[in-house]
């Protein structure tokens, strides 16, 4: 039988490592970014971080963020171009090196792609790149010919004077590389853009993600690399206690078993030899601090908390404006009262987590689809003891994340790095996940429960509301700035209403008590709760009120002053026009998250007790629309996403063991069950907010909503359609 596994103790430099990680004060004058990038060896070119131009003209735009599904390398690239007038035909893409210091994301103060903000976050940055690398060519020609900078004008990589002189990027590449980059330039009048707001601006990775050459961590095969599988405990918190690896061993193929801080590691020659050999593992867990309720008993919990009956949380304020203490005793006619339960829900990307790593002394090489390269850095460099920036990360494609790439200890990141390490000699391991382990072994969107009370005025309105929510912390360990406050990652949404801002009386608590389930943010968030209760409690409010909800809204954003709400609210009910498809029921949600505001009018019918969707109209005003037909496709798949989880989605949990391991018992939409959406994009000369995930929560309550205005029966569970 192996000893249980025991962590080495830190030496010196582990200590040193860590300390000036987590406070910078070791070393005065740097910053977070400064030392997240110690030890990088990127170069820079003469055009700068974000852009390298070929000796035949092409344009490569360095993205800084990930690609995994969501089409931001489009976007990303076409505002350099629209600046640079660069031919939109040779622009190529180019995943940036790990570098915070250059690439940081700077709504987030790491280089990490989240929060639907890589366009928002590289609006200003990649535009003044691409002018200021105009600028260089225009000197450049000016310098040539000896005329004036201010008669040259570029358009698809070519420079022209009225004199008939003409040169392209590639005849002008060697004079402009040699002109200082400007301190100051002038940026394009929106008025004047030429590509950006076009149907010109489509997806550059289509091609490769259509022929197979496209590369994700599957793809990654290096000379003499292993392949290692992880055994996980069965429930969240318990450890090793012993195991024994002879069994294991036995399998054909197998190198070597051992065990790490999560789990015992098998490393075989190849992936079903890994598979079989973690199979015959007989390991004996120590569950003494595990978390052994399920998940009925956690929501029982949650709600209980949310009555009162249960003071074992901590209660913080959100919002709060006049005095609502009588509000808890009212009851009877005008007085609206619900709570509202949602369920653990898990990211189930198409490809499950996997990473490739060689660790050779303090040096660390990573490849993989990296969110959140910071973070890996970050995690890696504690675990061999090296400055963060000489972990070297190559980031691929990945096959969805909704979130579940990024989180703070870098889980199956770390794991990768430890195995690489043990195996020593700078051999690569690839690590490989199967969609079980990433369902029973990975992060969860959290039980929430809210528990509402409204009291309305005279004239129907909301005159005094109580909101109680009950959800674990995300952000609870973060190494990144929370602020004062509740954790938002549990509020926004409800926080900052229109709703609560037209309320003349609120009293908005939250309680994020302790599970021993892990938590991480899923598409959109917050928002994936908040939206629905305060949706789905608008209707009711807006019927029992007997008026007519689309109304009601439009009255509550005039008194909040939330134009942009009435204007997206407007915008789609106007698309979606005055006949309703025989046969179906209307529902209305609006939403804002992430800066953008989404509005839809769902078509909804039931079928043998099971509701469908149909037609969905979506309204969306998040700013300059770069990719129009991006954006659409995002709200397509966000619509998708959120009535996935709405129809069918809940991860339940059976004495802390997690039911479900695959698509069976996770049920997800299918194609055949995806409804019509609709997109219409508000103008607007605001500067580009989310589009990625503010598709996500509108569409539950509308459906929700739907059901109402056909049966007046209320939803305050989800998912919708249970045990399917």
């Amino acid at each position: 039988m192996n000893a249980p596994f025991k962590p080495e103790a830190p030496s010196r430099r582990d200590v040193v490592v860590a300390a000036s990680l987590v406070g910078g004060s070791l070393l005065v004058g740097c910053s977070p970014a400064d030392l997240m990038s110690m030890g990088s060896k990127v170069e820079v070119g003469a055009f700068g971080p974000f852009i390298k131009i070929a000796p035949d003209g092409a344009v490569t735009v360095i993205s800084k963020h990930i690609e995994f599904g969501q089409g931001n390398h489009a976007g990303l690239s076409a505002i350099v171009a629209e600046e640079l007038d660069a031919d939109w035909s040779r622009v190529r893409v180019e995943q940036a090196p790990a570098n915070a210091k250059l690439y940081a994301n700077g709504s987030l103060g790491a280089q990490l792609t989240g929060g639907s903000s890589a366009i928002s976050n590289s609006w200003e940055q990649l535009r003044e790149a691409g002018a200021t690398a105009r600028a260089m060519f225009v000197q450049a020609a000016g310098n040539r010919w000896n005329v004036p900078v201010g008669e040259i004008t570029v358009k698809d990589s070519v420079l022209t004077h009225a004199s008939g002189k003409s040169a392209t990027f590639a005849e002008l590449l060697a004079d402009a590389a040699k002109v200082p980059p400007p301190k100051d330039v002038k940026l394009k009048d929106p008025k004047a853009f030429t590509l950006i707001g076009t149907d010109r601006v489509r997806r550059k990775d289509s091609q490769a993600k259509s022929d197979g050459t496209a590369r994700y961590t599957q793809d990654v095969h290096l000379p003499n690399m292993l392949t290692a599988m992880v055994a996980h405990p069965p429930r969240f918190g318990a450890k090793v206690k012993s195991f024994d690896a002879a069994p294991a061993k036995q399998v054909p193929g197998v190198v070597d078993v051992f065990q790490i801080p999560s789990g015992v590691a098998v490393v075989a020659q190849n992936t079903y030899a890994a598979k079989l050999g973690r199979e015959a593992l007989n390991i004996t867990w120590d569950e003494a601090e595990a978390e052994k309720r399920g998940s009925a008993v956690i929501t029982q919990l949650f709600k209980d908390i949310a009555a009162g009956k249960d003071d074992s949380a901590k209660w913080e304020a959100f919002d709060q404006r006049g005095d609502a203490s009588s509000l808890a005793a009212a009851k009877g006619d005008g007085v609206f009262e619900a709570t509202y339960e949602f369920p653990y829900l898990a990211h189930a990307t198409m490809e499950p987590m996997n990473c490739v790593a060689s660790v050779d002394g303090s040096k660390v090489r990573l490849t993989f689809g990296s969110q959140g390269q910071t973070l890996d850095q970050l995690n890696a460099a504690k675990i061999v003891g090296c400055l963060p920036g000489s972990v070297e990360i190559e980031t691929l494609f990945a096959g969805g994340s909704f979130g579940r790439r990024a989180n703070f200890q870098s889980d199956y990141v770390a794991e990768c790095v430890h195995i690489a390490k043990t195996v020593g000699d700078g051999r690569p391991v690839k690590l490989v996940w199967t969609r079980e382990d990433d369902m029973r072994a990975g992060y969860f969107r959290p039980i929430v429960v809210h528990a509402v009370k409204v009291k309305l005025d005279k004239d129907g309105y909301p005159g005094a509301w109580r909101h109680r929510i009950v959800t674990q912390s995300i952000m609870k360990g973060s190494p990144m700035p929370a602020g004062k406050g509740p954790d938002q990652t549990a509020v926004e949404g409800a926080a900052g209403s229109p709703y609560l801002k037209a309320t003349p009386v609120v009293d908005a608590q939250v309680a994020c008590p302790d599970v021993g389930v892990p938590v991480l943010w899923w598409r959109s968030v917050g928002a994936t709760h908040t939206a629905f209760v305060m949706e789905h409690t608008i209707d009711q409010l807006a019927r029992q009120a007997g008026k007519d909800p689309i109304d009601y809204r439009r009255t509550l954003y005039r008194k909040a002053g939330a134009d942009r709400h009435l204007a997206v609210l407007n915008h789609a009910v106007e698309k979606a026009g005055q006949a309703v498809t025989p046969g179906w029921t209307r529902g209305v949600a609006a939403h804002e998250s992430f800066g953008s505001v989404v509005a839809q009018v769902a078509e909804v019918k039931v079928e043998n007790g099971v509701p469908r969707v149909g037609r969905v109209v979506t309204a969306i005003d998040c700013g300059v629309a770069i990719s129009p037909d991006q954006i659409a496709a995002q709200m397509e798949g966000g619509t998708c996403y959120g009535l996935s989880a709405a129809l069918f989605g809940e991860v339940t949990l059976t004495d802390g063991k997690v039911d479900q391991g695959n698509f069976d018992g996770y049920r997800v939409l299918r194609i055949n069950e995806a409804p019509a959406v609709e997109t219409y994009i508000v103008p607007s000369g605001n500067p580009p907010s989310g589009v990625g995930e503010p598709g996500t929560p509108v569409i539950g309550p509308a459906v929700a909503n739907a059901l109402l205005a056909l049966d007046q029966r209320a939803t305050h569970r989800l998912p919708l359609i249970r045990g399917a």
